[in-house]
C-alpha cells in the first residue's frame, strides 16, 4: 500500500507521519481502513488543506461560506476604520477591496458557482458596504440606495467569474498535457454518479460564455478576444441578454 511504502521510506530519512493530523476522506461513502503503525487512520467526510475546505461530495458550498465568514470577520476588525470620519468613503472602499476581498474569495478559481453560491456572494458584498458606511440594517434602506449612496455597482461576484474564466484560459494554453486541462476537458477515467448530474466547474463556464468546449479551445489561444470574452460573460448586466 502507498501510506505503507511512503512511512517506511520516510522513516530512513528520520521523518514520521503524524498519525493525529493525518485523515482519510474517499469521494464514496464506502469505509477506509488505512492503518500506520497499527494505528488506523481517521476518517473524514472534510478537511481543510492548504486554507481552503475540500468534501467528500465536492461541493463548494462549505468551502465559500467558509471563506465569507472570514472575509466578514476581517471586515468587523477593521471597524475603527469604517467608524473614522477621518478617511474618506473612497478610502474605506478600497482598503476593503485590498484587504477584505482576498480573505473572502481566496481560491474562488476553483468555485463551481450554483444560484445559491451567487446569491450568497451578492449578500455578503452588500454586508459589507452596510458595514462600511454604517449603515445599519433598521434603518430599512435597500440594497440600490447602499449602491448610490457608496457611488459603486455590485462587482465581487463579477471579479469571481473574471477569476475563474481567466484561470480556465491560463491553463487551456499551456502545452502539453497535465492534471487540470485533464480534468477540464472531461478526459479524467471514471464514470459519473446516476441521476441528474449537478452543476459541475465546467457547467459554470460554459453557462456564462455560452461556447461550448472546442470553441473556447480555439478562441483562448487569442488573449486579447479571451480577455474580452471573459469581461462580456463576467459582466451582469448581460445576464438577459
Amino acid at each position: 500500500m502507498f501510506m505503507e511504502r511512503l512511512d517506511r521510506t520516510g522513516k530512513k530519512y528520520g521523518m514520521q507521519i503524524n498519525t493525529g493530523k493525518t485523515k482519510v476522506m474517499t469521494t464514496t461513502e464506502t469505509k477506509c481502513t488505512i492503518r500506520i503503525d497499527q494505528e488506523e487512520l481517521e476518517q473524514v467526510d472534510r478537511f481543510t488543506y492548504l486554507g481552503s475546505t475540500i468534501s467528500e461530495d465536492s461541493d463548494c458550498g462549505i468551502e465559500i461560506r467558509v471563506r465569507l465568514a472570514k472575509g466578514y470577520a476581517v471586515a468587523t476588525d477593521l471597524k475603527k476604520i469604517w467608524k473614522s470620519h477621518d478617511i474618506r468613503n473612497t478610502t474605506k472602499l478600497k482598503l476593503w477591496r485590498t484587504l477584505v476581498w482576498p480573505v473572502a474569495i481566496y481560491g474562488c478559481e476553483s468555485w463551481t458557482l450554483r444560484k445559491e453560491e451567487e446569491r450568497r456572494i451578492e449578500a455578503f458584498e452588500m454586508k459589507c458596504l452596510r458595514l462600511i458606511m454604517n449603515i445599519s440594517w433598521t434603518e430599512m434602506r435597500t440594497n440600490d440606495w447602499v449602491l448610490e449612496e457608496a457611488g459603486v455597482e455590485r462587482s465581487l461576484l463579477k471579479t469571481v467569474k473574471e477569476r475563474k474564466l481567466t484561470y480556465f484560459g491560463h491553463i487551456m494554453r499551456r502545452e502539453g498535457t497535465c492534471l487540470e486541462k485533464d480534468i477540464m476537458q472531461g478526459t479524467m477515467p471514471g464514470k459519473r454518479n446516476r441521476g441528474r448530474p449537478r452543476t459541475n466547474w465546467w457547467g459554470n463556464v460554459k453557462e456564462w460564455t455560452g461556447l461550448t468546449m472546442e470553441e473556447m479551445i480555439r478562441l483562448v489561444e487569442d488573449r486579447k478576444r479571451w480577455r474580452n470574452i471573459v469581461h462580456d460573460a463576467a459582466d451582469p448586466r448581460n445576464e438577459d441578454g
